[in-house]
């Protein structure tokens, strides 16, 4: 059994509705989790080493000022669609949709306010907390109302989120977590020394602004290639590579399954990522530069964290040979990641 606490972490601005964000600390044996009210976020997370010291595994801000303040989407929930739609535009039904335009030529993680940048209602419950919202119909250019609950469970060293939604009208919907992870503590200057492996047979190539040209590429013979782990700092340098920023096809099917897993030898902290999700966003923090003040006064430099956001394929609602992101009403939108924690 988990232990759950809530407590008050601040007060939204009065621009903002000046409603409260509470805090949630789930606590097991061996892992300790703080969730905001605010976006779902993961504030800490708190896993043991192999000398048995726990250590605050994922980028954030002490105050609830940082989250407030922009910043690159850390430990939020992002949608109703995650990652980014060509264009901010897409047609359903004979009729197109414009949304706003945020990364670029492109609309990216819900739009300007999207799911990240608001209060959830919070409901604790055994071992953990469900947060819901209500998007109103037109939130952010999208149709239909859609009724989201995000709940997070914490199991000995294992914790698992889960995302559900129903929508009045047909929509797409695409959620995810967009925790920043170093396994040798928050603050640590990069995860060069980090190992890494995806069970991912093909990737999504993308163009020079992160949208899939639609060919779904194997990953044999390539820098792509992560079905083995890698150390990720030789790894970058063997291949000529600047970061990953992609989408990994997962292996078809709604069971779970393992999807990707890292390492961090020399303080033995592993972490399995388990999902139904049919992609896996792999980022390693390429625009981070050092210039946000995070916990501790410590500073984020590029490749000073990474991310592994179970997904679906990015621009799918342009592209109809993707896995479909259209949930329609009547229908249930319901999807799982597990991250276990274990020392090695």
């Amino acid at each position: 059994m988990a232990e759950v606490k809530r407590e008050v972490f601040g007060r939204m601005p009065s621009e903002e509705g000046g409603g409260e964000v509470e805090k949630f600390v789930l606590q097991s044996d061996s892992v300790r989790v703080e969730i905001l009210s605010l976006g779902c976020i993961i504030a800490a997370l708190e896993t043991r080493g192999r000398d048995g010291r726990f250590a605050d595994i994922v980028l954030g801000f002490d105050t609830l000022e940082g989250y407030m303040s922009k910043h690159p989407f850390f430990g939020a929930v992002v949608g109703r669609v995650a990652n980014r739609i060509a264009k901010g535009r897409f047609v359903m039904d004979g009729k197109e949709y414009q949304l706003f335009l945020n990364n670029g030529p492109n609309s990216l993680h819900g739009g300007a306010r999207g799911f990240d940048k608001v209060l959830w209602s919070p409901q604790v419950i055994p071992n953990g907390v469900c947060f819901f919202r209500l998007s109103p119909d037109g939130e952010e250019g999208y149709p239909g109302e859609l009724k989201v609950w995000v709940t997070y469970t914490l199991n000995g060293s294992e914790l698992a989120i889960n995302y559900r939604a129903q929508s009045s009208k047909t929509t797409p919907v695409n959620l995810t977590n967009h925790a920043y992870f170093n396994l040798a503590g928050q603050g640590s200057p990069d995860i060069y020394d980090h190992e890494i492996s995806i069970a991912a047979d093909s990737y999504l190539p993308v163009d020079d602004t992160k949208i899939p040209t639609g060919e779904v590429a194997a990953v044999q013979g390539t820098g792509f290639d992560l079905r083995q782990p890698v150390e990720l700092g030789k790894h970058l340098r063997k291949f000529h590579l600047d970061g990953f920023d992609h989408n990994f096809c997962l292996l078809p099917g709604r069971a779970r399954r393992l999807v990707a897993r890292a390492r961090h030898p020399p303080t033995g902290r592993t972490m399995e990522v388990h999902s139904t999700q049919p992609g896996l966003q792999f980022y390693t923090g390429n625009n981070l530069d050092g210039s946000l003040k995070g916990k501790g006064a410590a500073t984020y430099p590029k490749h000073s964290a990474f991310c592994l956001e179970t997904q679906h394929w990015p621009d799918a609602v342009n592209q109809p040979h993707f896995p479909s992101t259209l949930l329609l009403p009547g229908e249930e939108y319901d999807h799982t990641t597990w991250f276990c924690f274990s020392t090695a």
